[in-house]
This record gives structure tokens, sequence and C-alpha cells, in this order.
């Protein structure tokens, strides 16, 4: 059987999402800070030459000049390929966030006094100690072995047989090393467990051998567990006397070595104001430390007169003068975003920036996105690592975004105000009689909120609540 085969032509209708290199970019710098921002236009700055910074001032004043003294004859651009104008007339009517924020007085950074020089850590302030308390050279850099194995909070949980391999080092060098640094500041540094720690501690205030030591030293798990009643009986003391040494134990430091992090306060830039001025709201990007760019006169001329000697050095700074324009393009196209977002989750909180915690509505991505017309991964984008200053106080972007459910009346209450409810409970409480869960959620179905229990154990556990048997008071 013979087969046949004709060449034709056919048309064919398909969709393809294709991503252009600004969009690529514009994506890429979506979910960055204001400063990570920062950092990425300086590094641009360096790498294109068609870029350079300018104060806003005289940018105005520079574009004004240029349109006075320009020649009719020089007025028109020769690079047709690059239309300045048409690249950017899809934007440049939506400006209410410049026009907002040229209206309004961001509130002032804090005060350069705030501004520390780094503190020593824990492991600096161990070291200062341990040079100036021997001139032993050997117990010197045995215990800046010790001292670098300790953890953030303080405790050494390497093995002291692998401390010892380091020199090599006998164990008992090793032991009279630990010895002398768990005798520096702070209390209880260098305990290679919880019971140690507390001892060390306990011998700091001179009670040693004391009731309170021995319940730390054998009866640290009923501690833990506030098996007090068992305590007391295997002790033989009374119930006052444990409630008197579980009170000393409980002011000691677990954790003695974090007074020392250097992981303290951080000042946090917002990245979005909103202010209220009457009774409206007013939304501010912070475009402050954030260099402003424009496309550097110097080339723009070469190209317009010609000067460049190749063609190859013409290709050149086109390529970079289209690259330019695609980084200020994606800039304002990213800051029109964010400011649409944050109209939006003002627009759907506003009873939360009026009134309270209390009033959180319940919100989800598709909310937002189905409110400003784009994806919902786009919205994911913005607001991931950026901050809101509200009237309310300073809020992750994403403390917005919360479920909830229906209370019997029909309104969505948040997740975050069903929190903030059992909270209060909890604080309420009676210590002697604290709360169970079945207790909480019937507390919170009177309220209208029917919710059930395995929900509620699972928001108490999100805020660190501990169940009622361990926070039952003592007596």
């Amino acid at each position: 059987m013979a087969i046949q085969q004709k060449l034709g032509l056919s048309t064919r209708l398909s969709q393809r999402l294709i991503l252009t290199p600004s969009l690529q970019q514009a994506i890429k710098l979506l979910p960055l800070t204001t400063l990570e921002l920062a950092e990425v236009l300086e590094q641009e700055m360096m790498e294109n030459p068609m870029l350079e910074e300018m104060p806003v001032q005289e940018a105005l004043a520079g574009d004004e000049s240029a349109e006075e003294e320009r020649p009719a004859s020089e007025t028109r651009d020769p690079l047709d390929e690059i239309d300045i104008e048409k690249f950017f007339e899809d934007y440049l009517d939506d400006g209410d966030y410049r026009r907002t924020r040229a209206s309004i007085e961001i509130p002032d950074a804090p005060p350069i006094e705030n501004t520390l020089s780094e503190a020593p850590d824990l492991y600096d302030h161990l070291l200062w100690q341990l040079r100036m308390s021997t001139s032993d050279p050997r117990l010197v850099a045995i215990g800046e072995v010790i001292i670098n194995n300790l953890e953030e909070d303080g405790l050494l949980r390497a093995d002291l047989q692998e401390i010892a391999q380091f020199g090599p080092y006998a164990l008992e060098e090793v032991e009279n090393a630990l010895q002398c640094i768990q005798a520096f500041d702070p209390p209880g540094v260098a305990a290679r467990d919880l019971s140690e720690c507390l001892r060390l501690q306990l011998r700091n205030l001179g009670l040693e051998d004391s009731p309170t030591d021995h319940i730390v030293r054998d009866h640290m798990k009923r501690l833990q567990s506030h098996q007090y009643g068992e305590i007391a009986r295997q002790t033989g003391l009374s119930g006052e006397e444990v409630a008197h040494h579980v009170e000393i134990i409980r002011r000691l430091d677990p954790k003695p070595g974090l007074k020392y992090s250097r992981e303290r306060s951080q000042y946090i830039t917002p990245d979005v104001f909103v202010m209220k001025e009457g009774a409206a709201y007013k939304i501010v990007l912070n475009d402050d430390g954030l260099p402003r760019l424009r496309i550097s006169p110097t080339y723009r001329r070469m190209l317009e007169r010609n000067e460049a000697n190749s063609t190859e050095t013409r290709n050149y700074v086109k390529e970079k003068l289209r690259g330019a324009l695609w980084l200020l393009k994606s800039v304002d196209q990213r800051q029109r975003t964010i400011y649409r977002v944050a109209e939006s989750i003002v627009r759907h909180q506003r009873e939360f920036l009026d009134e309270g915690v209390a009033f959180l509505r319940p919100l989800v991505l598709r909310d937002v996105a189905s409110d400003i017309g784009m994806h919902e991964s786009t919205v994911s984008r913005v607001v991931a690592n950026k901050y809101m200053h509200t009237p309310r106080g300073v809020f992750e972007m994403r403390f917005f975004f919360h479920s909830g459910i229906t209370s019997s009346q029909g309104e969505a209450v948040s997740s975050v105000t069903i929190k903030d409810k059992m909270r209060r409970l909890i604080e309420g409480e009676d210590r002697t009689h604290p709360l169970s869960d079945s207790q909480i959620t019937d507390a919170l179905r009177t309220e209208g909120l029917p919710l059930a229990r395995r929900t509620v154990a699972k928001y108490r556990e999100e805020l660190r609540i501990p169940p009622s048997n361990l926070r039952k008071a003592a007596w």
C-alpha cells in the first residue's frame, strides 16, 4: 500500500503565558523589603551606566530647564524603537500614592541615639572573665574550647570527652576548666542540664545543700509536671514549705545565656504608613532611603547626536537603556501594586483600625486578589516581609490575613479575635481552679462562637498557654 503525503498551510489559535523581561523583573522585586530594594537599586546603578541618582528637587528643576532650552529641531527622539512615553503610559496616570505621600507628613525615624554600637555577646563576656581569672595558658586554651561549644542559652551540651579530644587534653583538666567557667557570670552558665543550671544559681545564692537544692536535684521531673503534693510526701515537707521552695526556683533563670544574646530588639522600618485624616485613612508608601533614579542625560545625548563611535558601542548603550527603562517601570509597578494591596487591606479591616483587635475580620489572599484584580500569588509576594504602620501599631502585612468562623449571629469572626477572647478568659480564671479546654469551649459558645474542643486546644497551643493541669497554682 502506498502512503501519500502532501504539504499544506493551516492556522491554529492557542493561548500561552509569556513572561516578558520587565514582568519577570517586577515579580522579582515584589517580595523585597524597602531596604532590600535599596540594595538592588544601588547594585543596578553600579552595573548600568544609563542609571544615575538625582534628588527630586534637582530632577524637577532639570526637567523644566531642559524643556525651555532644547531647540525645536532636537525634540524628536531618534530611538524610535524605545518610546519612553509609550513605555510608561500604562501607569503614569495612576499616581495616587505619589500625590498622597506629598500631602502627608511621615513620622520621624527613631533618634540616632537609639542606634547603639554592638554589645558584647555571651562568648565575649566569658572569654574576658577567663583571661582575667587565670594566667595559665593551658587552662585558658581549654576554657576557650568549652566557651566556644556553649549553646546560645548558656548550656553546655557537648560531651567532655569530645572537648578533651581537641587538645588532646586530660579529662581531669577539662573538668577543672569547666568548674572555673561555671563560677563566672551569669550564674548557671556552662551547666550540662537544667538541674545543674538551677543548682549553680542556688549555690551562688548560698543555698547549696538546702531543701530547695535537694528538690531540684532529686525531684526535677515532678517539679516540671507540678506534682507538688508528691514532692511534699517524698521530702516530708508541708505544703506551705514546698510552695516556698518552688517560689525560689521560679525566680531562677533556666537559660542564663540569653540575656547576652545579640538578637535584641530590632527596629522595623515600615513599608507602608496608614494615617487617619478626619474620618478617612490615607496610605503612604515609605520610599525614604530608596535612590531616585533617572536615565543619564550624558548617554542619552550620545545616542541622540550619534556620538557612538561604532555600531557595537551604540547597540551596547541601547541595550543598557532598555534595561534601565525596564527597571524603572518595574520599581514603579512594584510601588503601585503595594499601594493597591494596602488600600484593599484598609478597606477590609476598617473596623479593626477604628475599634481594635476584637473587630478584626477574617481575610484571605483571594479576597484582596479579587478586590484589586490580581492573582493571589501576586498578593502573597506583596505582603511577604513587609510591615504596615497603623494607628493601632506596627503589624506585619500578613497579620491582617486570617481564617475565621461564622458566629451564631451570622457574623464572620477572625481566629485572632477568638484567640484574644481565649487569652482574656484564661487571664481572668481562678488560678486554683483553671479553666479546662471544655470549659473554655462552653464559655465561647455562650458568646456565639461555636468551636470544637480540639480547635480550642489548637488555639491554646498556638498561644503557648499550657493546659489546665500545668496552669494550676501551687496552693
